[in-house]
């Protein structure tokens, strides 16, 4: 096993300029963490650097577009120029499709989906994850979704399988590099109330909804490298803690919190494959 990892001290953070990228970086940023924030709205993504620095830590605006492989490669390096590491990515930008059935869905809408929520993604970790290596570790925070687990009612074909591929990718990256200090974390953040969420028809009505806290503690937690024993784990912050998590992990399976098919009842001769591996 890899030794441990020390806490972060920079971050980079995606969807930084609003909603839960925002909070995000405002919290890294009281706990000291220095900050690189990227978004395509610059003027945006200054308001809350200024609201980063007054909070405590030290940020840089990057504003890219973050499917575009020049443009990511630009923003990280600027932001390892400025800010000498990145020791934690949290990969937040997302995108969703409207509510149609895939048959009646916009193909270059729906493929745009993807473009932010996997390749986006996979082009920060691509770009980030060997300077970790190099310095013995970091860590990844990918914003995963309850469609990662399970179907989701309305629509929304491109998000789901999006955000499901998402979680899958970020087990690869938990396997490939958890030996070399690599500790990765696929965050479902619940239904906290966004621009994103608040425009979904499936939300309509809802009086319920995820603080944005539930969501800056555990990625407060997995920066301070509290939650390591949870890497490869797909986390929801409308039902963890990072104080129940440590809990689950004293006696978790190497199997636990990782995407499975379930089997069709106990006589299925696939079951122990399907899930104990």
């Amino acid at each position: 096993m890899a030794e441990q990892v020390p806490p972060a001290r920079t971050a980079l953070v995606t969807g930084a300029s609003r909603g839960i990228g925002r909070a995000v970086a405002l919290d890294l940023a009281a706990r000291g963490v220095s900050l690189a924030l990227v978004a395509r709205d610059e003027s945006a993504l200054r308001g809350v650097a200024d609201d980063a620095e007054r909070a405590g830590g030290r940020a840089v605006p990057v504003a890219a577009d973050v499917a575009d492989p020049d443009a990511v490669r630009r923003a990280v390096d600027v932001a390892e120029s400025a800010l000498g590491s990145i020791d934690l990515l949290v990969n937040n930008a997302g995108m969703i499709e409207e509510d149609l059935p895939l048959w009646e869905a916009d193909p270059s809408q729906w493929w745009s989906v993807f473009e932010v929520n996997v390749r986006a993604p996979f082009l920060f970790d691509r770009c980030t994850v060997p300077g970790m290596l190099a310095r013995g570790g970091g860590r990844i925070v990918d914003l995963a979704s309850g469609a990662s687990s399970h179907e989701m009612r309305g629509g929304y074909s491109a998000y789901s399988a999006s955000k499901t591929a998402l979680v899958r990718m970020g087990a690869h990256l938990h396997g490939d590099g958890f030996g070399r200090g690599l500790r990765v974390f696929e965050l479902a953040p619940g239904v906290v109330r966004t621009d994103m969420s608040t425009s979904m028809p499936i939300h309509a009505g809802r009086t319920q909804w995820t603080e944005e806290s539930a969501v800056t503690d555990l990625v407060g937690a997995i920066a301070e490298g509290r939650l390591d024993a949870c890497s490869g784990w797909f986390l929801r912050a409308s039902h963890d803690t990072p104080e129940s998590l440590r809990r689950l992990a004293a006696g978790a399976p190497a199997t636990a919190r990782r995407l499975r098919v379930l089997p069709a009842g106990p006589q299925d001769p696939l079951a122990g494959d399907l899930t104990g591996r």
